[in-house]
């Protein structure tokens, strides 16, 4: 593994020198203020968050990437794309990319990085762009509705995200499938100041025209909603307008249909109008207090939207029916009471539209054949969180991350050091915090904290938050990793920081502290039933298809499962299906607490890379091999490097990889040949393998080709030489027929010659006296009889004035041409007398008479003549 030229401090901390946690920052803040914003760990990617946009993404770095292998190039999120996606498109191995940090971090962009190179290497086609586009467009949709301000991120992730990808054998995407987890659906009703709703309220608000803004009875300004938070409206660097329309196009590309995004805009704007709906103090007539409606114009105008009657809503909304086998009890609610159920009606609303929006998408990318797939999963999931308030949310993602951190001390730490033991690789043992002991703290099925959580939920008798912390103190009194006050005190410690509702995890990432009030309220997730029936009673079809438990015929007195056992079971289905993937990892660092670009707070950043293990990392990988391989795939894939092992090799694997790498001279120094596996030290070893592998497979493409060629060739020659028989064969046969006809020709010429030699030879001998005057008449005689029938087809008109006569062709003929011209001419006019009446002969006397008497005595006169006998 060697280091690029001119390349700043050290691309690979596997090289760095010397190995300790202070050359490890300012080699990470070296190469940020350089603008270098990733490093690798071996095949671990470090991301350091620039927050600014960078010139080194787009279609000319997906190319040069794709060309090369993970380490020629500087480091980058497209060189672990590359590297997971060949892995999953040559050795048919399924990936999955792990990608992890703290809020803020920059885990959504490396996502959409990650995405954006699959698809633009993955092949093409007009199915496959099709499918791509609509896995691309699946981020937008999501971050509209599942992203928001923080103070830590403009655009944080409020959920956690898992997609799988689907590909056929030849690497082009069938589908996917795509998994959501805990939504923040607190934040529709609380958050913190100075922070932000979801996006997609804001976007609707800003971009909707007010023709869809009247339909939806909503106002342009975001101050006039209880849920939105007044002077956060806008995030700098971040257009509503624009994202609305990106949005809408999105949900089209995807497949969403008109009526669909319309329905879905409608349950955002009851959301939001939710918030609006305000409730007043009333008294029944025994006293007790109840709840109603301030002003009725919110809960009408819900009930137009969405087609539901506003009375059934009110009662639902203010009163609560218990329910049992034998009787119904309706118990009216008070101000708090009612606004606790609006809240929890419109958190409801909201997270079961966003859980419907993933699954619409999911009707559209998935795979409907049944044929053998690949499958490459990226996992966004949010960032470990420590705010000053911590609650129900920060404890289950936090719980989330620590599985994630036992998956990668797992794989990269625990499983890389007993590979080595099971193999019988010596091996120098590294230690490393196992964080297995957090996790079964909190997961544990009877002793785990959820666990407790859950039985106190369920108990019956009174149950509060802080029985709850009673239980958790009295359980973990001496565990090393938990502690409250009355555990401090118990043992003498004193933290003015700890509060008495408060409780402390020392998780891998540092310690965190608990508010446990509200936990039994967030982990029951309780909505009434009253409020599900009335939703289900709308005859809005999207929003009665969230609430199916509020028809009446499914209904069921059975308690819903915990969000907390929702959650954990979640997670150990990621679990089983990570284990089930070779996992590529992106380690994003954030520089900085004020997402400001080119600042870096060495102190921030170690903390992060001390809970991402990045330290035990290294020197794990420093102290052991590159590359690992069992002997039978080895050979599969380089068995064509030797001549003993191919084409055909006969022997066992083991044997076989030995006489592969002999025969390349591969130095011992840089092998290990376990008990199943083959082990090489250095990636410049692999790179070599490769380059020979890629040679060979150039040596055997180009056998491929000569040999092809030469078919080519002969099967040309062939048809070549078939054409030219034929060709030939014709071209004999043409030219003997033309010398057939020339000596034909000749042969009658000689025979005529010869019987005209005869002829004249005969001739003399018995026709001499008399032959002279004999053969002169018969040649007068047919010359004239030949002019006589030529005259006879060449005779002029009849008419009289036509003096035209043919000439005669031998000076001879001219006397009797001319007589027969005469005769001709006079048979002409007898013929004109003949057909005049005796009128018209008088007629032409009298013109003869005056032709006489005029002739020679005026110039005109011919012609007029003329014309006159022409009528």
């Amino acid at each position: 593994m060697t280091l690029l030229e001119g390349s700043i401090g050290v691309e690979d901390l596997v090289l760095l020198e010397p190995l300790e946690q202070e050359s490890l920052i300012k080699n990470l803040q070296l190469r940020y203020e350089n603008r270098e914003i990733y490093t690798y760990i071996g095949n671990v990617l470090v991301s350091v968050n620039p927050y600014q946009q960078l010139p080194i993404y787009g279609p000319e770095f997906i190319a040069r990437y794709w060309d090369h292998t993970f380490y020629e190039l500087k480091p980058h999120v497209y060189a672990l794309a590359n590297v997971a996606y060949q892995s999953l498109r040559d050795q048919d191995q399924d990936q999955c990319i792990l990608i992890t940090g703290e809020s803020g971090a920059g885990k959504t962009e490396a996502s959409k990085l990650v995405m954006t190179y699959v698809a633009a290497v993955c092949g093409e086609g007009e199915r496959v762009n099709s499918v791509k586009e609509q896995l691309l467009q699946s981020n937008p949709v999501l971050e509209a509705f599942g992203n928001a301000k923080t103070i830590r991120n403009n655009n944080s992730s409020r959920f956690g995200k898992y997609m799988d990808i689907e590909f056929d054998f030849k690497g082009s995407p069938l589908g996917g499938v795509i998994t959501n987890y805990l939504l923040e659906k607190s934040r529709v009703v609380k958050h913190f100041e100075g922070e932000r709703n979801f996006h997609i309220f804001y976007q609707l608000l800003a971009g909707a025209d007010p023709q869809l803004l009247k339909a939806l009875k909503l106002e342009r300004d975001t101050d006039g909603y209880a849920y939105l938070n007044p002077g956060a409206s806008r995030v700098d660097g971040m257009d509503d307008t624009a994202n609305f329309k990106t949005l809408q196009s999105a949900m089209t590309v995807i497949g969403f249909s008109k009526e669909e995004i319309r329905q879905v805009l409608e349950v955002v704007a009851l959301v939001l109008k939710l918030g609006n709906v305000e409730l007043a103090d009333e008294f029944q007539a025994n006293g007790i207090p109840a709840s109603g409606i301030r002003d009725g114009r919110g809960i009408q105008e819900i009930g137009e939207m969405v087609g539901l009657n506003s009375v059934e809503l009110e009662r639902a909304l203010c009163s609560r029916t218990v329910e049992t086998a034998k009787e119904k009890v309706v118990t009216a609610l008070n101000v708090v009471q009612a606004q606790y159920a609006r809240d929890a009606l419109a958190k409801n609303v909201y997270s079961r539209l966003f859980n419907w929006l993933v699954n619409r998408i999911n009707e559209s990318i998935e795979v409907g054949t049944g044929e053998k797939r690949k499958v490459m999963g990226v996992l966004d999931i949010y960032g470990f969180e420590i705010l000053e308030d911590n609650s129900f949310e920060q404890f289950v993602i936090n719980y989330c991350n620590e599985k994630l951190q036992q998956v990668f001390i797992e794989i990269t730490l625990k499983e890389e050091q007993e590979e080595y033991k099971r193999e019988g690789i010596p091996w120098v043992k590294v230690d490393y915090f196992d964080n297995g002991i957090i996790c079964n703290l909190i997961e544990h099925n009877q002793q785990g904290i959820l666990a407790m959580l859950d039985e106190e939920c369920l108990r019956p008798g009174v149950v509060s938050d802080s029985t709850f912390l009673a239980k958790l103190n009295q359980v973990f009194s001496k565990h090393g990793h938990y502690e409250s006050k009355v555990t401090q005190n118990a043992q003498h410690q004193y933290d003015h920081s700890m509060g008495l509702s408060c409780f402390r995890i020392c998780h891998y990432a540092g310690k965190v502290t608990y508010n446990v009030n509200s936990f039994i309220d967030k982990n029951n997730d309780l909505l009434f039933r009253d409020l599900s029936q009335a939703m289900w009673k709308a005859q809005h079809p999207l929003l009665r298809s969230l609430f199916p438990e509020g028809d009446p015929k499914q209904a069921s007195l059975k308690r819903p499962p915990t969000a907390g056992v929702q959650f954990k079971g979640s997670v150990a289905i990621l679990m089983k299906n990570l284990y089930s993937k070779k996992p590529n990892y992106i380690r994003c660092i954030k520089p900085n607490e004020h997402q400001q670009r080119g600042e870096f707070s060495s102190e921030l950043v170690a903390v992060q890379a001390r809970y991402l293990g990045l330290l035990e990392n290294v020197r794990v990988r420093r102290a052991g091999y590159a590359y690992r391989q069992t002997y039978e795939s080895f050979l599969e894939r380089y068995r064509l490097l030797s001549r003993s092992t191919w084409p055909r090799w006969d022997g066992g694997d083991r044997e076989g990889v030995e006489k592969v790498l002999g025969e390349l001279s591969v130095s011992s120094e840089e092998l290990a040949f376990g008990k199943t596996k083959i082990f090489i030290r250095s990636p410049k070893t692999l790179f070599y393998l490769e380059d020979q592998r890629r040679l060979r497979i150039q040596q055997l493409a180009t056998l491929i080709q000569k040999v092809y060629r030469g078919w080519r060739c002969r099967i040309h020659y062939q048809l070549m030489r078939k054409s030219q028989i034929l060709i030939s064969s014709w071209f004999r046969g043409n030219m003997q027929k033309k010398r057939y006809g020339k000596m034909k020709a000749s042969a009658l010429l000689i025979q005529a010659f010869v019987r005209g030699w005869k002829a004249r030879k005969n001739y003399r001998k018995y026709f001499r006296s008399g032959a002279a005057l004999t053969l002169s008449n018969f040649i007068y005689k047919s010359i004239a009889r030949k002019f006589l029938l030529g005259l006879k087809n060449d005779l002029p008109s009849t008419n009289v004035l036509d003096r035209r006569w043919p000439a005669a062709p031998y000076k001879y003929f001219n006397t009797a041409n001319h007589e027969l011209q005469k005769l001709f001419y006079q048979w002409k006019c007898k013929k004109f007398r003949d057909q005049l009446s005796p009128k018209q002969v008088e007629v032409l006397r009298e013109k003869l008479c005056a032709s006489e008497l005029f002739k020679g005595k005026k110039s005109s006169y011919p012609q007029r003549l003329l014309l006159e006998f022409s009528f």
